[in-house]
């Protein structure tokens, strides 16, 4: 069953009204529906520029201390755990089955992270599709996206995002950098099957008038 967000479909009206006016030139990354999760939290904090922003994969587990974390949630379901956070640059997702860890970092590249098992590193520049296939017959593949979008559109997908975050999801806020008077959001939507784990992650940079977002889709067989 596909659920719907409110904050997607109006977001995507202000969407198609920049298009009609000629200001909108590529769609924004909509491509699922969005599921209702628990433990929504929203406390305050600065989210560094969204500048030398990076996408990694790793075949290990990544020691906790190495992120500043600022809402967590950890899900089960069949034969799979993942432990999904929200960070200072973006999130981490941890999935774990049969013994097969994978770990989804979105981070600044100044971030320190080891390069040991690193299965996956992408500057978070346009758009990126990818794909991995595991063993034990499990897969991952990614959809993650940087845009840039007119002001009208940022704002109206902002204030959605926050209003649907009161109800649903992970939500955190950060404190604004000073030139804008609102600062960033994060928010995270999590949709558990048997089978298969989708992360959904937006993350707002209010400062370049940008949207960060990725699908992330765990399978076993």
């Amino acid at each position: 069953m596909k659920l719907e967000s409110p904050f997607v479909g109006a977001a995507r009206q202000a969407y198609n009204a920049e298009v009609s006016r000629g200001r909108a030139t590529r769609p924004l990354l909509f491509d699922r529906g969005l599921v209702q999760s628990k433990g929504t939290a929203a406390v305050l904090s600065v989210r560094p520029k969204v500048a030398e922003l990076v996408f990694q994969l790793y075949g290990r587990s990544l020691h906790p201390e190495l992120f500043e974390v600022y809402n967590t949630r950890t899900v089960r379901r069949g034969e799979y755990e993942a432990t999904i956070s929200i960070t200072s640059a973006g999130h981490v997702v941890t999935w774990r089955y049969h013994g097969l860890t994978l770990t989804e970092v979105a981070t600044s590249a100044h971030h320190p992270l080891p390069q040991k098992r690193r299965l996956l590193s992408y500057r978070l520049k346009g758009e990126r599709n990818d794909r991995m296939e595991c063993r034990g017959g499990a897969s991952y593949q990614v959809n993650f996206q940087l845009e840039p979008v007119e002001p009208e559109v940022f704002w109206t997908f902002q204030q959605e995002l926050s209003h649907d975050g009161e109800r649903q999801g992970m939500l955190h806020r950060f404190n604004s950098s000073g030139r804008m008077a609102l600062g960033a959001l994060s928010y995270i939507n999590v949709e558990t099957r048997n089978r298969s784990l989708l992360v959904q992650a937006f993350h707002t940079f209010p400062d370049d008038y940008a949207i960060v977002k990725s699908q992330s889709l765990y399978e076993i067989p």
